[in-house]
């Protein structure tokens, strides 16, 4: 026996809109549970979700995404169980690029390198978005080289035995600057000139390297700032 054609509207004929025996046509051009209509798309970037639309992401006709929604042969261009276009890339650094896409302006948050941001460009092959990330790139390189180098200085003392290990053996950045010799030291009193127990002052710096959002690390407790 078939199945009989049945529709929940009110107010529609039996057997459907498309007359007896035909599918009622409000509910075949409706999309099934969970389906995103033309107009939308979902994308999944890294296992995060995105929805937007086709609009958007045709904005450069020579991108990634605007081949994405034309359905081009060339991409081989897998789906989820939702329908979301399965992209392999870091989700955190694609939603900049979306935004870019959405009102063309770039907005990085702080915690975010630039140079993550220009990786997803290049990918997506946005051309103007490439454009604008070098551009901040180097505007923050530029203030930070503007910015004055600081230096951490260091005062050790040893005696001359220990003097060539201790030079030798300095890393991390620090290189000797200065050698204050501070006479010699028998028991509890020092004596000048006795050469075989002689005692030097060491001093030693390191300059503080400013990071890409201008801050520079704090020295150690016995450092001392230079300006």
């Amino acid at each position: 026996m078939a199945a009989e054609n049945h529709c929940d509207f009110p107010g529609t004929p039996a057997g459907g809109l498309g007359g007896p025996g035909g599918p009622c046509r409000r509910c075949s051009s409706a999309p099934p549970p969970g389906a995103v209509p033309g107009k939308w798309v979902r994308l999944n970037v890294g296992g995060t979700c995105f929805l937007t639309t086709r609009q958007t992401l045709c904005r450069d006709p020579k991108s990634f995404l605007f081949r994405l929604c034309q359905a081009d042969p060339d991409l081989d261009s897998d789906k989820d169980e939702t329908g979301a276009y399965l992209i392999d890339r870091d989700p955190t650094y694609f939603g900049p690029v979306l935004n870019y896409l959405r009102h063309g302006k770039l907005v990085i948050n702080k915690d975010l390198a630039e140079e993550g941001v220009l990786e997803e460009a290049e990918f997506y092959n946005i051309t103007s978005l490439i454009k604008l990330v070098k551009d901040k790139i180097r505007e923050r390189d530029s203030k930070i080289s503007q910015v004055p180098v600081k230096h951490v200085y260091r005062v050790l003392q040893c005696q001359e035995e220990e003097l060539t290990q201790m030079v030798s053996t300095m890393s991390d950045g620090w290189k000797f600057e200065q050698l204050v010799s501070i006479g010699s030291h028998i028991g509890s009193s020092y004596n000048y000139g006795n050469e075989d127990q002689a005692e030097f002052l060491c001093v030693v710096s390191k300059e503080l390297h400013n990071t890409p959002y201008g801050t520079t690390s704090e020295p150690s407790e016995k450092a001392k700032v230079s300006y």
